[in-house]
């Protein structure tokens, strides 16, 4: 790790240690701005003490971020456009990455404090988006530009649909519950299991499957939040020392030669669909194949062919990433980057068939698969960040979630009901590679539970949480646009 470090001038390599610092800062705050929406339920029902289950669900979370890839990683990272993303420089990456997760942290801190359980991943969003239209007004870009709002979309109806069908599928699961077993002690409060019952703990098998979905939560969030992390990392990284992290200088020759393969076979395809996507990549103009690329690179769809040309020279022989000059290897990720976004601009036109689409899908996976990645040191930091942070300030959002959604407390049935939703849903979120949020699918799941039981919601509760779902999004970037306006009106 301390590698990336030397050779830099001192304020550059300071300000890569304390952007660093930032998103594990970030993390970590995440750890126990969200993971007490994991150990809520488990902590209320007394199904576990309370330290033990923190100490439990921050393990859970280390090993849910090391072992759940980066595919949400980077697509919170293609949130941005791809020409911010190959052009950004040293002074406007330190600018991207403070405004970010300046505004992420102080939104996560202020809404911990008041105990209320809003979401990281809109923070973070939001503040990404913020950045993304900040650069497009500064840069004379159009808004619609500044956004990969095609990304955006589907990142926003993940948001939108997830807590949704929580609340739908936790109310009909404990329907289920009360259906098949209408008399059973997983009905109780845990106040009624102790005055009816004299018992502490829940009965033994709701308190398994209770510490079981919980653990389950925790290692589904730490694989779902604990991956955005990691690509704020790699976002520090490419942005403020991008020589050494533009690919993946652990690529082996195998993995390189799959890479300039995919570049070839993709002209091939081009040119097999030649009727279909002519109007799109310009194949049939004069001289297109010939067409030198200009000096200052933009992703041109027109330019496809020679981008292609330049990237398997480039390619050519190479045996190891390491052996090339920093500016080959900045200029090998941009033209495989506006492949990839090129490609699947193409992927909707119409009049491909589905199995075309499939192939390009491939071809798509095959370009990118030296660039979209993490070095085992990010996914540690980023894991151990997150599941430290678990392990403290819980305390206030285990009350709200417990006891302050519903107008009752919460029965074992409930809890396991919703515990059980989250875990499906972000777990689905994870295989399609797309972030949600913890807390608004486990308060949804809670909030659906007591509909479904009739217990009746808390308004002011249920209208805090709504008011901090709608405003998070706004908010963060309002604050990140600004704030990296600041920071660009300084690095110039």
């Amino acid at each position: 790790m301390l590698h990336i470090f030397s050779g830099l001038d001192f304020w550059i390599g300071a300000s890569l240690l304390l952007a660093l610092f930032f998103v594990l800062a970030f993390e970590f705050i995440n750890g126990f701005h969200d993971t007490a929406n994991a150990v809520a339920t488990v902590i209320y029902t007394k199904a576990m003490p309370p330290h033990l289950a923190v100490v439990m669900s921050g393990i859970f979370n280390f090993l849910g971020v090391l072992l759940g890839g980066v595919g949400v990683a980077y697509a919170i990272v293609h949130l941005l456009p791809v020409e911010l993303l190959i052009n950004v420089d040293t002074g406007q990456g330190l600018a991207m990455v403070f405004a970010m997760l300046t505004a992420a942290i102080a939104w996560n801190l202020g809404t911990w404090y008041f105990g209320i359980p809003a979401s990281s991943s809109h923070t973070l969003i939001g503040s990404i988006l913020g950045v993304g239209l900040a650069n497009a007004l500064l840069t004379d870009l159009p808004l619609r530009d500044g956004v990969n709002w095609n990304k955006a979309i589907d990142i926003g109806l993940s948001l939108v649909v997830s807590p949704l069908a929580g609340c739908l599928v936790a109310g009909c699961l404990l329907l289920l519950f009360k259906r098949w077993w209408p008399v059973s002690k997983m009905h109780k409060t845990p106040e009624q299991r102790r005055e009816i019952d004299s018992k502490k703990h829940p009965p033994f098998w709701n308190r398994l499957v209770l510490v079981l979905s919980a653990m389950g939560v925790s290692f589904v969030h730490g694989s779902n939040d604990g991956q955005k992390g990691i690509g704020l990392i790699m976002l520090v990284l490419i942005g403020i020392v991008p020589a050494q992290f533009v690919l993946n200088e652990a690529s082996t020759t195998y993995q390189i030669n799959r890479t300039r393969d995919a570049a070839t076979n993709l002209a091939a395809f081009y040119e097999r669909n030649h009727a279909t996507l002519d109007g799109y990549l310009g194949l049939s103009a004069p001289g297109s194949s010939e067409q030198v690329l200009p000096e200052h690179f933009r992703c041109d769809p027109k330019l496809t062919m020679p981008t292609i040309a330049a990237l398997v020279d480039n390619l050519q022989g190479v045996v190891h990433y390491s052996d090339l000059p920093a500016e080959n290897r900045i200029a090998i990720r941009r033209y495989l980057l506006c492949l990839d976004d090129t490609a699947k601009k193409a992927a909707n036109i119409e009049g491909l068939q589905d199995a075309d689409r499939q192939d390009l899908s491939r071809l798509r996976a095959d370009l990118t698969a030296t660039t979209e990645y993490a070095p085992l040191w990010v996914i540690v930091a980023v894991a151990l960040a997150l599941g430290l942070g678990t392990m403290v300030g819980w305390r206030r959002v285990v009350l709200t979630v417990g006891e302050k959604i519903g107008k009752q407390g919460m029965t074992y049935a409930q809890g396991m009901a919703a515990q059980l939703t989250a875990v499906g849903a972000i777990g689905m979120a994870n295989v399609f590679s797309l972030p949600v949020s913890t807390t608004h699918v486990l308060s949804s799941g809670v909030a659906g539970t007591m509909i479904a039981n009739k217990s009746g919601l808390h308004h002011s509760t249920v209208r805090t949480i709504l008011l901090a779902w709608v405003l998070t999004l706004p908010a963060s970037m309002l604050l990140s646009a600004a704030l990296f306006w600041v920071g660009m009106m300084f690095a110039k």
